[in-house]
């Protein structure tokens, strides 16, 4: 009898620097809005991973009422 091991990925190790280029990808892509709270990216990652995520923006002193725009910062054009 064989036994098979079910590989997985390793585990995303979520930087707030991560996290902040995740965020201006949607923001990019108009999947969500700099206006929104923090939390509607739980939407978007997947929720085992959440847990994680939620903790380092917890470190960073972020909250999940916080604005995205809070979280991205300002953005820098160079057309203006």
């Amino acid at each position: 009898m064989s036994t098979s091991t079910i590989s997985s990925a390793p585990p995303v190790r979520y930087s707030i620097d991560l996290i902040r280029d995740e965020a201006r990808q949607l923001i990019d892509r108009g999947s969500i809005s700099r206006q929104q709270p923090i939390y509607v990216l739980c939407q978007y990652i997947p929720a085992r991973e959440w847990v994680c995520v939620e903790g380092e923006l917890e470190k960073c002193e972020y909250l999940l009422r916080d604005r995205i725009g809070d979280l991205v910062g300002s953005e820098y054009w160079e057309n203006d």
